[in-house]
């Protein structure tokens, strides 16, 4: 036997009437949650003082609070003919709701489709060829044998006490550096490099080609702009000469510049536990005093680049620093060869009496790109001639 369960048409309008309600209700809900989330996200929005990506608009974020009206302007029209019998009056109304929630998801869809492809048209491809148009541009390998002269406008003195070979040094400790100590007679044979930056926020002077709003004296947080970018093209051209690097652009002088070299510290050990390195440059910008104009720069060519230094740490200041003299052989090692191929491309090397983590690598150092009125771009094209440099004396 089978069970039939029979309902009459005033049965079937009132569940149907209460389905619609049921439905209308969930999404005036609906409407409320989103107005909650957009509250939340603009609260949100405030508090952050880095620029937040667009957030991809999902199907329940669209506002369905339209279909509400547009149901009871139907309810509306079709109760106003007053000509047509019940089954008529009950078959228009479901097939004139029907078609108005399909045309409503149909305009969305036709909507979100349209927004992707003005997206995908218009704003993205223009990034991504201006991008292209960049890395074309610096993609080419630097040449050699170029004529090379100092060009910085009103120098600043350059301070030196010792010389070895052509390698002017500022040795500011008590130590006394002999032939043992500075000879180069190294053997590079872990070639993974590591870059970071413990002032991930230092800046330059705004240019044409970089133009930026700084958020504090020659800083952002914008890494399109600081010591990180130079740290990117400093990372391009080694991977173009075929070395392993590893770039961490994590922020260790922001919200809190206090406590930077404990944070940057911690960052390099949990990178060398994973991937060892002899190799390891912590790229700063110089600061000088009250000379924010000041600029050292370099004429290679046809390209200004910004001069740079290295910095040398030791263990006179009384931290556990077993391998500071290799840290040292390395850095005349380089600058040797540089003055060779780029002379005055590097300033004389500075030897302090603190550590700065370099005891976390053989050939750890600080390297300072230009100073706070050098341009981004001068001190981009430094790194393709420095990485040139490096790959004469590693290959």
């Amino acid at each position: 036997m089978f069970k039939i369960a029979v309902f009459n048409k005033n049965d079937l309008i009132k569940y149907s009437a209460i389905i619609i309600i049921i439905i209308i209700g969930i999404l005036i809900f609906t409407k409320y949650l989103n107005n909650i989330k957009k509250l939340d996200n603009e609260v949100f929005a405030k508090e952050k003082e880095t620029e937040q990506e667009p957030k991809n608009e999902g199907f329940f974020d669209y506002d369905f609070t339209g279909c509400i009206d547009t149901t009871s302007t139907i309810i509306g029209k079709v109760n106003n003919n007053k000509n047509e019998t019940k089954e008529e009056h009950e078959k228009n109304l479901f097939e004139e709701i029907l078609k108005s929630q399909i045309g409503e998801i149909d305009s969305y869809i036709q909507n979100k489709d349209s927004s992707s492809i003005e997206l995908t048209d218009g704003v993205e491809p223009q990034q991504e060829e201006k991008q292209e148009e960049e890395q074309e541009e610096n993609q080419e390998l630097a040449k050699t044998n170029l004529p090379t002269e100092v060009v910085t406008q009103d120098p600043i003195k350059l301070n030196y006490n010792t010389e070895y070979g052509n390698v002017k040094i500022k040795n500011g400790t008590s130590f006394e550096l002999n032939e043992d100590i500075m000879n180069p007679n190294i053997i590079v044979d872990n070639k993974n490099i590591l870059l970071f930056h413990t002032h991930t926020c230092e800046s330059y002077t705004s240019s044409e080609k970089f133009p930026y709003e700084p958020t504090g004296n020659f800083r952002t947080t914008d890494l399109n702009f600081t010591v990180a970018r130079v740290g990117d093209e400093l990372e391009k051209h080694l991977k173009m000469y075929g070395y392993n690097v590893i770039h961490d652009k994590e922020y260790h002088d922001y919200p809190s510049y206090n406590g930077s070299y404990n944070s940057s510290l911690k960052t390099v050990e949990d990178i060398v536990k994973d991937s060892p390195t002899d190799i390891i440059f912590d790229i700063h910008r110089d600061a000088v005093g009250s000379r924010s104009d000041y600029a050292p720069a370099v004429r290679i060519g046809d390209d200004i680049a910004a001069q740079i230094m290295f910095v040398i740490g030791t263990n006179e200041g009384g931290l556990w620093h077993p391998n500071w003299q290799q840290n040292l052989k390395f850095a005349i090692k380089v600058q040797q060869k540089a003055e060779e191929m780029y002379p005055g491309l590097f300033k004389p090397i500075m030897i302090t009496k603190y550590r700065y983590n370099q005891h976390t690598g053989k050939y750890a150092s600080i390297i300072e790109v230009g100073a706070t009125g050098n341009t981004l771009e001068q001190c981009n094209n430094s790194m393709k001639y420095f990485a040139k440099v490096l790959d004469e004396i590693l290959k």
